[in-house]
């Protein structure tokens, strides 16, 4: 699977759909920053057992989803967001996505009420590469490149229909993947 990476955009890496690092199996992965310095980026479709609530106490009644953002430092809350207009902070990944800005004030918005759970998604940890690492990845066929998609998907809150839909947005050369078994030896 190879597409062009475009990191001005904010682009999808879907991973193949067998691939051997269990850190990135069937995995939709947003990235957030891609200079000289690396790349970095979160897994959007692999939820941790527990909620916000339980991680955070100024949001302890908050039952919104924890994400595996990836395999690097896994002990920090990071967040994406679709609400600049009352954050009024993050780095706009692409148009309506941004990354990071206030956590004191997204708390307060999302415990007001005000900042919905299809807004926002809290992950503990990051993927991340060194520079030209990605590349090689992209290079081998280890992960297809989306550059457009629905700003909705990456919200999407059911990580199975988020992969085929990212698989899917892939093209028709690629939709038949959508529907392989998360395990196909059980077949």
């Amino acid at each position: 699977m190879f597409n062009e990476l475009d990191p001005k955009t904010g682009c999808l890496l879907i991973s193949e759909p067998f691939m051997l690092d269990p850190n990135f199996e069937r995995s939709v992965i947003l990235l957030c920053n891609h200079d000289a310095e690396g790349t970095l980026g979160f897994i959007l479709n692999k939820k941790v057992v527990g909620c916000v609530g339980d991680l955070v106490k100024e949001m302890a009644t908050c039952s919104f989803p924890l994400h595996i953002g990836g395999p690097v430092a896994q002990n920090e809350l990071f967040f994406i967001h679709s609400r600049f207009d009352l954050l009024l902070s993050g780095d706009e990944i692409r148009e309506n996505i941004y990354f990071g800005g206030d956590p004191e004030l997204l708390f307060s918005l999302v415990n007001q009420g005000k900042i919905k759970e299809d807004e926002v998604k809290f992950f503990l940890g990051y993927s991340g590469w060194q520079l030209a690492q990605l590349e090689s990845e992209i290079k081998v066929n280890s992960w297809a490149v989306q550059n457009k998609f629905p700003t909705a998907l990456v919200f999407e809150k059911d990580t199975e229909l988020l992969w085929k839909q990212a698989v899917i947005g892939l093209g028709a050369k690629y939709a038949h993947v959508a529907n392989f078994p998360q395990s196909p030896s059980l077949n």
